[in-house]
């Protein structure tokens, strides 16, 4: 898999450069470059298959690199500090990201995704997604890509009704009546989606708390939605629930 690096720091590229070697070997190293202006000359006369991105560049951020290129044919693993919003803007789009400093067992897991998402045909549409979380204002992202055992689904979250819990798997229900089932678990869409109007009402249930026409008094009670469907509150969940709609 051809490979180029973007980073500001020779020395970040010699650790990067060293990692790869030793645990990626099925990545061939085309080349490097230090700033956004040298990267939009490389990465189109070298035609990578995968780019790492460091996030901040001197010149600017790595962002600005994939809205200038006319070809954005390459899969992509953005490098980064910890940076809750970037990293869930990330995780919103299914683009792959390492948090520095490095470590050997997150990259070889990134790199397999890259591999594996290489052949869904669905880049540009990710990178879309990503770009127009990113011009939202934090802390609310508006689109989301659902892996499904076909692909991936491109949503806007504010479709979302609901999400049950199915196993290891999650089932999103949809305005108009739509449904996808989504091939992760319900918990990593609490963390994801909790402050996005998103609240876990219940073991098996995370509820749209904008899509919620009643609240049925009870030892946990219920709500109804807006397609009048009903989903229980679960007692330890009651107050938590009622101080967010309340607020």
């Amino acid at each position: 898999m051809k490979t180029f690096i973007v980073d500001d720091e020779e020395r970040n590229i010699s650790v990067l450069r060293d990692m790869i070697g030793a645990q990626c070997p099925e990545l061939d190293i085309l080349g490097t470059a230090g700033s956004i202006a040298e990267s939009l000359n490389l990465i189109p006369a070298l035609k990578p298959d995968l780019v790492f991105l460091d996030v901040e560049l001197t010149d600017g951020m790595s962002f600005d690199i994939l809205t200038k290129l006319e070809k954005r044919d390459f899969e992509i693993i953005f490098i980064t500090a910890f940076n809750h919003y970037a990293v869930k803007a990330f995780r919103f789009a299914a683009i792959d990201y390492l948090l520095k400093p490095l470590n050997s067992v997150d990259l070889k897991d990134a790199v397999l995704k890259a591999v594996e998402k290489r052949n869904q045909n669905n880049l540009q549409q990710r990178i879309d997604i990503l770009l127009k979380n990113l011009l939202t204002p934090p802390p609310h992202l508006k689109h989301i890509a659902l892996p499904t055992l076909e692909g991936l689904n491109f949503i806007d979250i504010n479709d979302i009704l609901k999400i049950e819990a199915d196993g290891s798997y999650s089932v999103f229900y949809l305005k108009g009546n739509g449904k996808i089932m989504v091939s992760k678990s319900i918990k990593d869409y609490e963390d994801l989606l909790e402050s996005d109007n998103f609240f876990r009402i219940h073991h098996s249930f995370i509820i749209n708390l904008l899509e919620v026409k009643k609240y049925v008094k009870g030892s946990g009670g219920y709500v109804i939605m807006s397609d009048n469907s009903h989903v229980d509150v679960s007692i330890r969940k009651k107050e938590e629930f009622l101080k967010r709609v309340r607020n």
